[in-house]
C-alpha cells in the first residue's frame, strides 16, 4: 500500500470482515425484554461452542472490497485461519500490483500473520509471511496497533451478540431461512455515545475497546442484524455504517460450531516481521 491511510484500511477492513458491534433500536418494552433474554441465552450458547467456520463478504468505501473463508476458535484469544480475496478498491488494486490479489491469515493470540506472494517476498529479503505483533503495533503511538488488537478480540460471533446486547436495546423482526435452517431475526442500532455495559456481559476493558474501535474507524451508528438458530447459535450477521473511509457492508455467514482447528506460527526462516519491514523499507511492508 501507499500510504499509511490505506494500510489502515486495509488492516481495519481485514479486521470489520469477521465482526458486527452492537446495535439498538425501537421496541415494545416486552419485546425488548424477550429479545435480551434470548440474545443472553445466544450468547451463552456461542461462547461455549468456542469454535466455528465463517465466509464473509465486505465493502469498506472506495478502499477495499473482499471476501473471505476459514475457521476461528476464541478460547483463551482468538486462533485460526482465513483465506482473504481482494476484489475490489484502492487496497485491492496495490495488493495486486504487489503480486496478492489473496492472501492466506493466521490468526494467534498475540500475532497477526499474512501470507505474501512470491514477488513480495524477492523484496523481503526472500521471506512469504509478515507477522503483524499486537503489542509492537499498539507501541506504535497513534493508537491503531490498540484498534486492530480490539478488533482481533471482537471478531468472533460469541463477542458479536455481547456487543449487540452492549447498546441496550434490539428488537425481533421475524423468523427467516438462512443456509438450510430457520433463524430468528433481530435487529439493532448501535450509538457510540450511548453504549452501555449492564446487559452485554462486556467488561469494562472490553466495552472501551468497542468504543475506541468505532470511534477510530469513524463510526458514530451502526445498523446490525443477527439471525439466531434453534441451537440459540448464530448463524448470519449484516452490519450497516457509515465510516471515516466511506459506507461500510459486511456479512458473515456461521457454520459447523465446534470445528476442531489448529494454527501455528509460520516457520521462522520464512516470516519477516512488520516492523522490522517498516524500518528497512521506509514502510514498504504493508504496499
Amino acid at each position: 500500500m501507499r500510504s499509511t491511510n490505506v494500510r489502515r484500511a486495509g488492516f481495519a477492513a481485514m479486521a470489520l470482515a469477521l465482526s458486527t458491534p452492537a446495535a439498538c433500536g425501537d421496541a415494545h418494552d416486552d419485546g425488548k425484554a424477550r429479545s435480551l433474554t434470548a440474545l443472553r441465552s445466544a450468547e451463552r450458547s456461542t461462547d461455549r461452542a468456542e469454535s466455528v467456520r465463517v465466509r464473509s463478504t465486505l465493502s469498506y468505501g472506495t478502499a477495499l472490497s473482499l471476501s473471505s473463508d476459514g475457521a476461528l476458535r476464541w478460547h483463551d484469544g482468538v486462533t485460526g485461519h482465513l483465506t482473504i480475496r481482494y476484489t475490489g478498491g484502492a487496497l485491492a488494486a496495490a495488493m495486486r500490483k504487489a503480486g496478492t490479489p489473496s492472501l492466506k491469515a493466521r490468526y494467534l493470540p498475540d500475532a497477526y500473520y499474512a501470507r505474501m506472494s512470491d514477488t513480495f517476498a524477492k523484496r523481503a529479503g526472500g521471506r512469504h509471511w509478515i507477522k503483524y505483533g499486537y503489542a509492537d503495533l499498539a507501541r506504535g503511538g497513534d493508537g491503531f496497533g490498540m484498534y486492530l488488537k480490539d478488533q482481533m478480540r471482537n471478531t468472533t460471533p460469541n463477542q458479536s451478540v455481547k456487543m449487540l446486547l452492549a447498546s441496550g436495546d434490539v428488537r425481533r423482526v421475524g423468523t427467516e431461512r438462512v443456509q438450510g435452517v430457520t433463524a430468528a431475526h433481530y435487529r439493532g442500532r448501535v450509538r457510540v455515545a450511548d453504549l452501555a455495559g449492564r446487559d452485554s456481559g462486556l467488561s469494562a476493558r472490553e466495552l472501551a475497546g468497542l468504543k475506541r474501535q468505532l470511534d477510530q474507524a469513524g463510526v458514530t451508528t451502526e445498523t446490525v442484524d443477527l439471525w439466531i438458530d434453534h441451537r440459540n447459535l448464530l448463524v448470519k450477521k449484516v452490519e450497516r455504517a457509515d465510516t471515516a473511509q466511506g459506507s461500510l457492508v459486511s456479512t458473515a455467514y456461521y457454520r459447523d460450531y465446534g470445528v476442531r482447528i489448529s494454527a501455528e506460527a509460520p516457520p521462522a526462516s520464512d516470516t519477516r516481521d512488520f516492523t522490522e519491514l517498516a524500518r528497512s523499507q521506509g514502510g514498504a511492508a504493508g504496499r
